[in-house]
């Protein structure tokens, strides 16, 4: 695993993992928790791939993706920005929320756990949680 800090950003990279999924992951979980504000610019491309060492094609590639989810915007002669619309980024939070959720249940159900059996064990452990003060 590798560290690299671009900007505000801090990258934790798996040579082993597709590059551009990772930094399409990292990008849009600091969208997701606010660590990148709206309207804010993001790293140029060229200004990435450089501080990642990594392909320029590679951080296109994200940053395509991005823009198709209609998380960020290019503005031409300025660069690549978060979009301004906190209506998305709520709506993207939600998504989030709905694929990890499906994915969690999916993997329970594959482990043979019913749905009484997965309430059973998040209420277990949404107690300990609340009697031990973790977020």
């Amino acid at each position: 695993m590798d560290i690299r800090q671009v900007g505000a950003l801090t990258f934790q990279l798996d040579f082993s993992q597709p590059l551009y999924e990772q930094i399409l992951e990292q990008i849009r979980s600091a969208l997701a928790k606010g660590e990148i504000g709206l309207g804010e610019k993001i790293p140029s491309v060229r200004e990435m791939a450089h501080a990642l060492k990594i392909n320029p094609n590679t951080v296109m590639r994200a940053y395509k993706e991005l823009e198709r989810d209609g998380l960020t915007e290019k503005r031409r002669g300025q660069g690549t920005f978060v979009t301004t619309s906190e209506e998305r980024v709520k709506t993207f939070r939600a998504e989030l929320v709905k694929e990890y959720i499906d994915d969690f249940l999916n993997k329970m159900e594959s482990l043979g756990y019913s749905w009484e059996d997965i309430e059973g064990y998040m209420q277990e452990r949404g107690s300990r949680r609340k009697g031990s003060d973790l977020t």
